[in-house]
C-alpha cells in the first residue's frame, strides 16, 4: 500500500475449502495453512506491486484479536522482516483494520459509529478524530456471522452458511416467520443472537426436515459450490421463507442498534464493515434507511479478512511514529481503544 489509500496489490489465500469439510474453522489447521501460505502470498504481493523488500518503509501485521496460532505466524514473519531489513514493525488491531477497509477512499466526518460484524465480531465503536475508539455495544453471545453459519449448517447448507442464506433469502417471504427481537437489559446497544438461532432450531424441530436436509448435504458432497438453481431445487418454499425471515431479523437487529448508537453520540457517519458487510440484504436495507448522514461499506473484496486493510490502518501509526517492539506478543483477546 502506498500513501495509506492506494492499494498496489492485495493477495488473499482462502482456507474455506480446508475448513468446510469440518463445518467451521479448525484452529490448528488454520495455523498450518497460514504457515504454508505466508511466504508465497507475500512474494506474490510484492510481484504484483512491482516492488521489492528494499522499497518498504514499514511492515504491518495483525497483533490481535483472533486465533493465537494464526496471529503468531503473521506476527513472527513480520518481526523477522522488520529485523532483517531494519524497518519499523507496526502491530494493528484486526478490528481497526476492518474500520479502515470501509473508509479507504472516503473523507469521513467524525465522530462516527463503526459496526463491525463478522463470524467472530459484532461490535459498535465510537470513532473519533485521530482514530481513537470507544466500545459502545457488543454481542453477549454469538456474533451475527456465527449465527448465519450455524443456521446454515443446521439446515444442511454447509460452511460457511451466510453467503448461501443471502443468496436464497430473496426467494423467500421475509415476513413469513415472526421471530422475536432481542430485548437487552443493561446496555441496550448490546446484541444477542443466541435466542434467534434457537428459534430457528425449534422451527426445524417442529417439522420433519430430515429428507430435504439430507438432499442438500448430498448436493454439497457432489458439488462443493452448487449454483443457486441447484440450491433452490432442494429447498422448499417454507425453508426459503424461514431463511428470509431469519436474515431480515438479523439485519433489523444490526441496523436498529447501529442507528441508535449513531443518534446517541450525534454521529456524522456510520461505518459498516466485516465479513457480514458483504451481505446484499444488509447493504440494501442500509440504503433504505435514509439516515441524515452517510453510510460507508467496504468493497466486497475488502469486507472479508485481508492484508490491505491492515496496511491501511497502519499508515496513521507510521506517520505518528507509533511502532511496535519486536518483543510484542500476539493477543487473542486484544481490545480496541
Amino acid at each position: 500500500m502506498d500513501d495509506g489509500r492506494s492499494i498496489l496489490s492485495s493477495v488473499v489465500a482462502s482456507q474455506l475449502a480446508t475448513h468446510a469439510r469440518y463445518g467451521g474453522v479448525v484452529p490448528e489447521l488454520a495455523s498450518r495453512e497460514h504457515l504454508r501460505a505466508i511466504v508465497p502470498v507475500v512474494r506474490l504481493a510484492l510481484e504484483e506491486a512491482k516492488s521489492g523488500y528494499s522499497d518498504l518503509s514499514a511492515i504491518a501485521a495483525t497483533i490481535g484479536p483472533g486465533l493465537v496460532g494464526s496471529l503468531l505466524v503473521g506476527l513472527t514473519f513480520a518481526k523477522s522482516l522488520s529485523f532483517a531489513r531494519g524497518i519499523p514493525l507496526i502491530g494493528v488491531n484486526h478490528i481497526e483494520g476492518h474500520i479502515h477497509a470501509a473508509i479507504l477512499d472516503a473523507a469521513v466526518e467524525f465522530p462516527a459509529v463503526a459496526l463491525i460484524v463478522s463470524g467472530g465480531h459484532t461490535h459498535l465503536f465510537e470513532v473519533n478524530p485521530g482514530f481513537s475508539y470507544r466500545l459502545i455495544g457488543k454481542t453477549r453471545d454469538d456474533a451475527a456471522g456465527e449465527a448465519f453459519d450455524k443456521v446454515g449448517k443446521l439446515l444442511g447448507f454447509g460452511y460457511p452458511g451466510g453467503p448461501v442464506i443471502d443468496q436464497l433469502a430473496p426467494y423467500g417471504n421475509p415476513n413469513a416467520v415472526k421471530f422475536t427481537l432481542a430485548k437487552m437489559k443493561g446496555n441496550t446497544l448490546d446484541f444477542s443472537f443466541s435466542g434467534l438461532k434457537t428459534a430457528v432450531l425449534r422451527w426445524t424441530q417442529a417439522r420433519d426436515l430430515t429428507a430435504e436436509t439430507q438432499a442438500r448435504k448430498e448436493l454439497l458432497a457432489a458439488h462443493p459450490q452448487p449454483s443457486i438453481e441447484e440450491w433452490l431445487a432442494v429447498t422448499p418454499q417454507t425453508t426459503r421463507d424461514v431463511l428470509a425471515s431469519f436474515q431480515r431479523t438479523v439485519i433489523e437487529e444490526l441496523l436498529r442498534r447501529a442507528a441508535a448508537a449513531a443518534e446517541s453520540i450525534a454521529a456524522r457517519a456510520l461505518i459498516i464493515s466485516g465479513g457480514v458487510a458483504c451481505n446484499s440484504g444488509l447493504r440494501a436495507a442500509a440504503r433504505d434507511l435514509h439516515l441524515p448522514y452517510p453510510i460507508y461499506f467496504p468493497s466486497p473484496g475488502l469486507s472479508t479478512d485481508n492484508a490491505a486493510m491492515i496496511a491501511a490502518a497502519a499508515f496513521p501509526k507510521l506517520k505518528r511514529g507509533e511502532f511496535t517492539s519486536l518483543n510484542a506478543a500476539a493477543s487473542a483477546n486484544l481490545t480496541l481503544a
